[in-house]
């Protein structure tokens, strides 16, 4: 056996190590996960909450149930939840989208494989004498023959070889038509030396991911909307019942002025105050009427209904769903994973981060292997015998030698749509903050708030009992009567507004937190 030198086995061993590291090299950045900040609690720094007389609905740092609006404890709310994911046009939409970039990903993902096609011909030709093989022929005499290559092409050859086709035959005649039959494989496979179809298969796994966290985020709003509209019809429905119930209560004071005018115990100016106000408290019930039929008519079109198609369903009033009094809104360090609009700026930055790669791959050589095996022959019986067979390898390498600057423009502006990228992403990760934090001091004003109105309107339910009993009794004027109504009413129709701002409060806190922390929601299935 010959022995192998140092030298030579250095010879057969450094092909395989270049192929091992270019087929290893990727140019371009890496992309790295970005830090983000975070404090260790959601509390720290804020100023302790003045005391409360009723029971405060407080955040702790408990983890998020996905389906937070549970919370409420309202089950024509959880009906309707459970029915808008797979109803609401704008998550389907969504949806599509990350289809088409699941399709898009392999298209991408096809570029690292050879890729194969088979062919099969037959042709009936007819050689012009007028054209070049016409002049061939008529130079050449009855010797020269012209053969078919694996392409189909001419070529010049020698007569007798089987399968040639003359040029000419005896006299100066023309060639006869004849019959070409062809079959056969072609294949071709880019090799990825420098590693620019693996940047461009990274780049399409960000933008899918960027896809999916992008239907996260429309299905996170459309939840949250669903819950914000619900909350508000049955807020306008307490105002209409408050407006209502002030009806009658006026009414019952124009009685009572009425009654004392006749008795001559009053002039009728009393009765044209008391008539006015009651006419005044009646404009307000057309105003909320129209508000419920437009808060329905919302909900009705983020389930992709018809207007007025839960009228029936939402119509009768209930009321504003309840703020539990724990309130579970996970860790600060959570934020960044459970908020779609993060992940989704952070896909969309890994995108653009490896499309640099990909602009700086284009300045490198191209190598293609290409390949092709076939039949031809110019009968079909023929094309078993082994003497028909045909085939081509070889590479293919292209180098770019002048662009325009096309080349170095397209790297310059992957690169600045890559400092875009993160700018926006750190510009959501602020924003994402800024969300929950002030959505955190929302929600504990707005129940102080509510505190303050809960008691103005005990106080003045109060101030109209004794007004009444005064007036009634001739020691006070009609106007300290007008008065405490106009005041009670505003004050009603206040308190019911804070009570629906609390619970929207709420769900905007949820909004702002991301919802739950999954990574992926549950199939739903619509259910009317």
């Amino acid at each position: 056996m010959r022995r192998q030198t140092p030298l030579r086995r250095l010879r057969h061993a450094l092909p395989h190590a270049a192929f091992v590291l270019l087929a290893g090299c990727t140019v371009g950045p890496d992309f790295r996960q970005q830090a983000i900040w975070s404090p260790a609690t959601w509390f720290a720094g804020r100023p302790a909450p003045p005391p409360r007389p009723a029971p405060i609905s407080e955040p702790v740092s408990e983890p998020i149930d996905p389906n937070w609006w549970n919370l409420f404890h309202d089950a024509e709310l959880t009906s309707l939840e459970n029915r808008v994911a797979a109803a609401n046009l704008n998550v389907r939409l969504s949806t599509i989208r990350l289809a088409e970039s699941r399709s898009q990903r392999q298209i991408t993902g096809a570029d690292q494989f050879p890729t194969l096609t088979g062919d099969a011909s037959y042709t009936r030709e007819r050689i012009s004498q007028k054209g070049v093989f016409g002049v061939i022929g008529g130079s050449g005499g009855g010797g020269t023959t012209t053969s078919f290559g694996s392409n189909g092409g001419a070529a010049s050859g020698t007569t007798g070889r089987s399968g040639a086709i003359p040029n000419s035959v005896a006299g100066g005649t023309s060639i006869p038509p004849f019959n070409l039959w062809q079959g056969g494989f072609d294949a071709s496979w880019e090799l990825d030396l420098w590693g620019r179809v693996r940047r461009e298969v990274e780049s399409a796994d960000a933008s899918l991911e960027a896809s999916a966290d992008a239907r996260r985020n429309s299905l996170l709003s459309t939840v949250a909307e669903v819950a914000r509209d619900y909350v508000q019809l049955r807020g306008q429905q307490a105002q209409l019942a408050i407006a209502r119930d002030n009806i009658v209560s006026e009414q019952e004071s124009v009685k009572l002025s009425q009654e004392r005018f006749r008795a001559g115990l009053t002039t009728d100016l009393d009765v044209a105050n008391a008539a006015a106000q009651l006419q005044t408290t009646q404009a307000t019930v057309p105003q909320l009427e129209q508000q419920e039929a437009q808060s329905i008519n919302a909900l009705s079109f983020l389930l992709a209904e018809a207007p007025g198609a839960l009228r029936a369903e939402l119509v009768k009033p209930g009321t504003v769903p309840p703020v539990p009094p724990r309130v579970p809104v996970g860790l600060p360090s959570e934020l960044a994973r459970r908020r779609p609009d993060i992940r989704q700026a952070e896909a969309q930055l890994h995108a653009a981060t490896a499309d640099i790669g990909v602009a700086v791959a284009d300045f490198y050589p191209k190598v293609t292997l290409d390949g092709s095996l076939g039949l031809q022959a110019l009968k079909a019986k023929d094309l078993g015998n082994w003497a028909a067979r045909q085939y081509g390898l070889g590479p293919t390498i292209s180098i770019p030698i002048f662009e325009g600057g096309r080349l170095r423009a397209t790297l310059a502006l992957r690169r600045v749509e890559q400092q875009e990228a993160a700018l926006n992403y750190q510009q959501t990760v602020l924003q994402a903050w800024h969300d929950v934090d002030n959505a955190l001091t929302a929600y504990a004003a707005e129940q102080h708030r509510h505190d303050a109105l809960a008691e103005a309107v005990t106080q003045n339910q109060l101030a109209l009992k004794l007004s009444r009993e005064r007036y009634k009794q001739g020691v006070a004027d009609f106007l300290n009567v007008l008065d405490a109504e106009r005041t009670l009413l505003s004050a009603q129709l206040s308190l019911a507004d804070s009570t629906t701002t609390v619970s929207s409060n709420l769900v905007q806190l949820y909004k702002a937190l991301g919802g739950g922390w999954e990574q992926a929601y549950p199939v739903r299935t619509a259910s009317k």
